[in-house]
């Protein structure tokens, strides 16, 4: 199918409620036009660089998701207009994102990225790590981040009770954190899992988001060094 196709089959078949994140990372800007003529407004990316670039010349209606690793030295890119960062996973990135948000005259909506896989290339914190930022005072003091929810990746494995039993533990510490931390706070209400190969398990197990990339652009060139 095209990619117009591939996007009016997630828009038609997600769950109310379940944004769709389309993943656009080393995609041409041509591709995710296509997504865009489609009706797709939420797209991803994992490169600051390329990210910036992208937005430079796409339509300004665009919700943009990051959803990679972020270096400090790269938020400054990326704050001015993304829509969310996904992939938060220390106090010291939270810094940097208030910094530049403070210079943008914006508030930055985050998710805490908690390692649920752990497997060596993949990133988050521990949930000990989580308890400590979110105890953490310096935390109240960020007036220009938002914290919106958590995001998790699953292990690669063909087993599905593995990745179920993690997307399951992921929504387990989402309700714990909410009810401790912002249990008066609507706004934390989102839980981004879910990829192309495993999507059905994290809405199952009560994902708001999924990102997926190949299944609507196909396969991706990660020559790309930006």
């Amino acid at each position: 199918m095209s990619i117009a196709e591939n996007i009016k089959h997630y828009q038609s078949s997600l769950p109310s409620g379940v944004k769709l994140i389309a993943v656009s990372k080393t995609k041409p800007v041509e591709d995710l036009q296509q997504a865009y003529d489609a009706g797709q407004r939420l797209f991803g990316e994992n490169k600051a660089l390329e990210m910036r670039d992208k937005h430079e010349v796409l339509p300004k209606d665009i919700h943009w998701h990051f959803i990679g690793h972020l270096q400090t030295n790269k938020v400054k890119y990326i704050v001015p207009f993304v829509s969310m960062i996904h992939s938060v996973d220390s106090l010291k990135v939270l810094k940097e994102i208030n910094k530049e948000a403070i210079k943008c005259g914006r508030v930055v909506d985050c998710l805490l990225q908690i390692d649920i896989a752990h497997e060596e290339t993949k990133f988050g914190m521990s949930e000990e790590e989580l308890a400590e930022l979110l105890e953490c005072k310096e935390l109240a003091a960020l007036a220009n981040v938002r914290l919106c929810g958590l995001m998790g990746i699953g292990s690669i494995t063909d087993r599905e009770d593995k990745t179920r039993e993690e997307f399951h533990h992921l929504k387990e510490v989402f309700d714990s954190v909410k009810e401790r931390f912002f249990a008066d706070k609507d706004w934390f209400c989102e839980l981004s899992m879910g990829m192309s190969h495993d999507y059905a398990l994290a809405i199952e197990q009560g994902s708001t988001m999924v990102r997926i990339g190949s299944s609507i652009f196909g396969l991706r060139d990660y020559s790309s060094k930006n």
